[in-house]
């Protein structure tokens, strides 16, 4: 668990409030071009301005509680973890089309178990076959989506 922090001010909270601040923000100049309108006639930037202006509120909520209030420290980013998850979503987008489902399924199942210190790879390549599998009656069989199984 983290220590509490010094500086009188929960970090975690102050970060995140204007992390939504900014993705508020963000979607408020995006679509500052779009039509408004009123709520009896909604134009195409009604909604987005709506959810935005709401994020924007709860942002300001974390912001303020973050000031006012002390919590715990933010942990080191621990690069291990946050690499090899990276490294296996790049990995499936690369490799679906060429491979197929099939192979990047289980390759990019194998790289992410690398995330941890705990993984084997006596228990991670069944897994990988497992959820492959259920990939390929999902994507292929249920969904219909012209996605390749196998390398072409």
């Amino acid at each position: 668990m983290a220590p509490v922090t010094r500086s009188g001010k929960d970090w975690q909270d102050l970060l995140f409030g204007l992390f939504l601040v900014a993705v508020a923000a963000g979607a408020l100049f995006a679509t500052r071009n779009l039509n408004v309108g009123n709520a009896a006639d909604m134009g195409a930037g009604y909604m987005p301005r709506v959810v935005s202006l709401g994020l924007l509120a709860f942002g300001l909520f974390f912001c303020g509680r973050g000031i006012r209030r002390a919590g715990l420290a933010i942990e080191p980013v621990q690069l291990r973890p946050l690499l090899a998850v990276l490294a296996a979503v790049g990995i499936f987008a690369l490799t679906a089309e060429k491979l197929g489902l099939a192979i990047a399924s289980v390759v990019t199942v194998v790289l992410a178990s690398f995330a941890t210190r705990e993984g084997r790879l006596r228990e991670t390549v069944p897994f990988a076959l497992l959820l492959s599998g259920a990939a390929v009656l999902l994507f292929i069989k249920v969904l219909a989506l012209p996605v390749p199984v196998w390398p072409r």
